[in-house]
């Protein structure tokens, strides 16, 4: 076939404008990247310098009125001895380490759930991992309270896996695990859960019931060296497991089909993502409570921070800045300290879950 003349030209001028229309969509693209990582950047800096400030009000605001100014900073860092030692480093410190620390696993855990079920009510809190956890640290807190320190962060993660690996199973459906079935099988098992610490209450003697009653609704206060230090354990092993999962879970947004097609392992990154969110969850409960609702608005307010695709990089930060947040203002706020932490988080989160529950649409699964 002959090309007519005159027609070269105009093909020409078409390729070359096709290619300027790419040459402008590629731009776009970069420009549009390169915003994105300046507004992670200047989001994960502002967060840190919020980090920053809570942790100095959280330890300056505990009544040292009594040490001397050029003690706090050395007895921070433990060079100090006496009253700057006992007052900042033994009291002060780990109370405010263990929120910050505490937060992060939280918004972690809540994160991980919600980006893999596609779903802000599939949080650990609300499947009942949270429920589990309590449960586990709860029957060691009354029958065995010298191994509570260490014992408790062990047993809460027993707990939240036996319970996980429950809803996990009376979840699927033909094949994969229903959202909608997930929620609902975690809120019945929560109950249970709920029921069986209660029943372990009503066993123990009046001191045990207030040390227990205290931590179950979550509260750092007489937080340790060794609560941080699990804390800390918990935090350096899950970050750089979610961080393995951001790949995986980016093909599984697609679908599972899709994502199988381009090379995901589905089921083994599924039962990934739910063990690395209940460990984190359960170790954080284990040590100051199930402090609620933290991870049901971390996630959310990182992606509405940042976008989805780097909300988990940043909800461990919004979780710390959360807890610290909470315990500062449980602390010292008028009319209403002192108050235990979780008290407060879920006296502001329960309103935030009711309107997620009142926005959606009728008909729609959870």
């Amino acid at each position: 076939m002959t090309t007519a003349p005159g027609t070269t030209a105009p093909r020409q001028d078409t390729l070359r404008q096709d290619a300027h229309a790419k040459e402008r969509t590629v731009a776009r693209l970069r420009a549009g990247r390169r915003a994105r990582h300046r507004r992670t950047a200047v989001t994960a800096a502002v967060l840190a310098t919020l980090l920053v400030a809570l942790t100095a009000a959280s330890v300056l605001l505990g009544g040292i009125g009594r040490v001397d100014p050029a003690d706090v900073l050395p007895a921070a860092l433990g060079l100090r001895t006496g009253l700057a030692d006992y007052m900042i480093f033994q009291l002060r410190m780990p109370r405010a380490l263990a929120a910050l620390l505490a937060g992060a696993l939280f918004g972690l855990a809540g994160a991980l759930y919600q980006r893999l079920i596609r779903n802000p009510l599939a949080t650990p809190d609300i499947v009942g991992i949270t429920a589990g956890a309590s449960a586990g640290a709860t029957t060691v807190l009354l029958y065995a309270p010298a191994a509570f320190v260490l014992g408790a962060p062990v047993a809460a993660v027993a707990g939240s896996f036996v319970l996980l690996a429950a809803v996990h199973v009376l979840s699927r459906r033909d094949g994969g695990i229903d959202t909608y079935r997930l929620v609902l099988v975690g809120i019945g098992l929560s109950a249970v859960c709920t029921a069986y610490t209660n029943y372990l209450l009503t066993a123990a003697d009046e001191e045990s019931i207030a040390i227990a009653m205290r931590w179950l609704i979550g509260s750092v206060n007489g937080a340790d060296w060794d609560g941080v230090t699990t804390l800390a354990i918990g935090l350096a092993l899950c970050l750089p497991a979610a961080a393995l999962l951001h790949r995986p879970l980016t093909g599984l947004t697609l679908g599972d089909q899709l994502a199988t097609g381009l090379g995901t392992r589905v089921a083994p990154a599924r039962v990934a993502t739910l063990l690395v969110g209940a460990a984190a969850a359960a170790l954080a409960t284990g040590v100051v409570g199930p402090i609620g609702f933290v991870s049901l608005v971390a996630g959310p307010i990182a992606q509405r921070l940042v976008g989805e695709e780097r909300a988990i990089a940043l909800a461990p930060a919004v979780g710390a800045v959360l807890v610290l947040a909470a315990d500062v203002l449980a602390q010292h706020a008028p009319l209403i300290s002192p108050v235990p932490t979780g008290a407060l988080t879920a006296l502001l989160g329960a309103p935030y879950f009711v309107w997620l529950i009142l926005r959606r649409r009728p008909g729609a699964t959870p």
